[in-house]
Parts: C-alpha cells; sequence; structure tokens
C-alpha cells in the first residue's frame, strides 16, 4: 500500500475488522529506505536489492515489474507464474480478480496506490488524512481485495513503502533544474558539490550519506519536520527520516476459521 503509514494503518485495520469480523491481522513493522520515496523505497520491495543495483531506473517505478519477476525467477519461479499491478484502489477490484483467475499464479505483487494519492491532495493535515482513509476503507475496496485473496487461497502479506508526515515550509530551493528530484521533504543531486551549494541556504538540513544508493544519488533531506515549499505552508509529505515516514506496517492477514483445505499460495 503505497505510503500507508503505521497511524493510517490502524484506521484501516479497525474499519477492515468492522467489516470482516472473521480476519486476524498479524502486526509487525519494518524500515523503508531512505530516502523514503516510491521510486527509492518501493522498487527496493519489489526488487529484494538495495537501490545500488538498479541505477537505471531508480528515478522511476517502471521496471518494478521486472525487476519482481527476477526477483522470484532466482527463487525458482517464472514466467506465468508470477503476476503485478499498480495503481488499484478505485473501485477495481475486477482487475485483480482477472489477474488472479490464470491458475498458474503463485505470486502477485498488488500496488494499491489510494492512500498516497490521497496525501499529496491533502490541504487538512495529518487529521484529514486519517479522516480520507477511514472514509477511503469504508467504501470496501480493501475488504473485497483480501476476501478476493484468501478465497483463492494466497497468504496475504500487506506493507508500504513509506510512511507521511505533516510538514512546514522553510523556503524552496532556488535550484533551477539541478536537482534530479525536488521532492518536499528531499531534493537528489547528481553529486556532493551541488548539494552542498543548495545546504548553504538550508542549514540544518541533512546530507544522507549513499549507503546502498548509487554514488551519484545525493539526497539532502528537508530539515526536523520541515519541507522544501513556502515558509509556513504546511503539506502532508514523504521522503525524509521521521519516524512516521520510516517505520511502515507489516502485516500477515488471515481468516478464521478455515473449514477446507486449501493450497497455499502468496502474495
Amino acid at each position: 500500500m503505497d505510503g500507508l503509514a503505521l497511524d493510517q494503518w490502524i484506521v484501516l485495520r479497525d474499519v477492515l475488522q468492522s467489516q470482516r469480523q472473521d480476519l486476524i491481522f498479524r502486526e509487525s513493522a519494518v524500515f523503508a529506505w531512505i530516502p523514503t520515496v516510491t521510486s527509492v523505497s518501493r522498487q527496493a520491495a519489489f526488487a529484494g536489492k538495495p537501490p545500488i543495483y538498479f541505477p537505471a531506473s531508480i528515478n522511476t517505478t517502471n521496471r518494478e515489474q521486472s525487476l519482481w519477476a527476477q526477483f522470484w525467477a532466482d527463487q525458482g519461479l517464472t514466467g506465468p507464474a508470477t503476476a503485478y499491478a499498480r495503481g488499484l484502489g478505485d473501485g477495481d477490484i475486477d482487475k485483480v480478480r482477472e489477474i488472479l483467475s490464470h491458475p498458474q499464479i503463485r505470486v502477485a505483487g498488488l500496488v494499491v496506490d489510494k492512500v498516497d494519492k490521497i496525501m499529496h491532495g491533502m490541504e487538512l493535515g495529518a487529521a484529514g488524512m486519517l479522516n480520507q482513509v477511514r472514509q477511503w476503507a469504508m467504501q470496501g475496496f480493501m475488504s473485497e481485495l483480501i476476501d478476493t485473496l484468501l478465497d483463492q487461497g494466497f497468504q496475504i502479506f500487506l506493507s508500504s513503502d513509506h510512511g507521511n508526515i505533516e510538514a512546514r515550509g522553510c523556503g524552496r530551493p532556488a535550484e533551477g533544474a539541478v536537482a534530479d528530484i525536488r521532492g518536499e521533504r528531499v531534493r537528489v543531486y547528481p553529486d556532493d558539490l551541488l548539494r552542498a551549494a543548495v545546504k548553504e541556504r538550508f542549514r540544518d538540513a541533512i546530507e544522507w550519506p549513499s549507503l546502498g544508493l548509487p554514488d551519484d544519488y545525493c539526497a539532502l533531506l528537508a530539515p526536523h519536520r520541515k519541507a522544501f515549499i513556502r515558509d509556513g505552508e504546511t503539506i502532508v509529505g514523504h521522503g525524509g527520516i521521521s519516524i512516521e515516514e520510516l517505520i511502515v506496517p507489516l502485516i500477515q492477514i488471515e481468516r478464521l476459521p478455515v473449514h477446507h483445505t486449501q493450497t497455499e499460495r502468496e502474495v
């Protein structure tokens, strides 16, 4: 689930429990990759590798499907045994059912990006996020998705690529086209010198070391609970190293009781 923070998972979980009393949630948490942007952290999850291994696509998510297929090919599952779909969450459950109807599929990577879309249009801060996530959950897409997967014998693991945080503007860097990524919580530059020049203005910004990242991926993280937007404005965003952005849910979802034997598959 793209962009799902821990507090938003709690809201989603409560709605799911009210809609499906027979669901069990085995809850834990994992770290997103830093910087906590989709093209880095979500792609790392689908690739099963640090971002340094996919430098050519680190600024896009267009290679996720092939990276996902390659990971499972390395585990012995090839060709039609793997499936991938993204852009889910807006009443398109029939699309998922069609994908999963192929009997050879054993693993499916599904990207539900509705929470991330809510976040990028949010003008009411963290409280507005919780309210809109609840309203969306009540529409029933997630409960139908879970039913579909469990009915077909899949194991379900729900996680997220990053969370989000309410942040206030500290000014927008006047860098022209120098930055490779001009995010609200992180800027990315092709070398240390360009990054250092911008940090001169934003002394509290963090020059993140390129651990597990390509050498030409130089991230400058916004200061604590700040964003690279106009001074005084407020947004809900991601890319930094706050707890809310960095620690994301990892949930196994099961149904009890099961009265018949199914062939276990994974999602």
